[in-house]
Parts: structure tokens; sequence; C-alpha cells
């Protein structure tokens, strides 16, 4: 059922989550694979990326109703050595590089090999 509902949310993204996802999708983020709309235990994330164990969520008005699960949810997957960011739509549709700053902050970043050959 879950997967049912995950391919469901991915066709009907919102315009902060569309935003969003051209800024995740293909491993543009220090060559971290991002997924959308991804079922984990009894949740669908919005985005994950598994290496990372990073869930980056996007927020809109019904959530300020919903601390309570938001907690629940987050307490969960925080129990799963998963690391929770969760934005707001207006951020996201705003202020999407700072956002895109922040998650890339939230990554490991890839070794660099040293500069001029061998040392």
């Amino acid at each position: 059922m879950s997967t049912t509902l995950a391919r469901k949310l991915r066709k009907s993204m919102t315009d902060a989550e569309r935003k969003l996802w051209r800024g995740l999708r293909l491993r543009q983020m220090h060559d971290h694979k991002f997924r959308r709309q991804f079922p984990l235990g009894p949740y669908i994330v919005d985005f994950v990326c598994l290496e990372a164990r990073l869930i980056v969520e996007v927020d809109g008005g019904q959530h300020a109703d919903e601390k309570y699960g938001d907690a629940q949810r987050d307490a969960w997957l925080t129990s799963q050595n998963f690391c929770v960011l969760r934005y707001w739509n207006n951020q996201v549709l705003k202020e999407l590089d700072a956002v895109l700053e922040d998650i890339a902050r939230a990554l490991p970043h890839p070794c660099l090999p040293p500069r001029g050959g061998k040392e």
C-alpha cells in the first residue's frame, strides 16, 4: 500500500516539492542520490538520501496543525538513525538557494584528491 501511495504522491507533488526536487535530483548534491516520496517504515518521506541517512521534508500550512504527528514521525525516523531537515513551502519557493546550501552542509562531502598530482 505505501508503495502505491508513494507513486501517487510523486505524481501530485506540490510546487515547492517540484522546485526542490529540481535541485536534488540527478546527484547534483555532492554526488548523493536523493529519492522522492519514499516509503520508510510506516511513513512516506518527501526526500531521502539513504547513503547519508538524510531526510528532507517540505511542509505546507497543514503541518502547523500537525506538530504532534510530525514530532512523533521525526522521533521514529531519528531512532532509525536518520537526520530530518524540515522547510516550509514558502522557504523553498522564495529562498531555494539558501535551502539547498543548508542541505549541502548536512551532507558528507567527498574527499577531494590532492592538488598537483602525487604527493
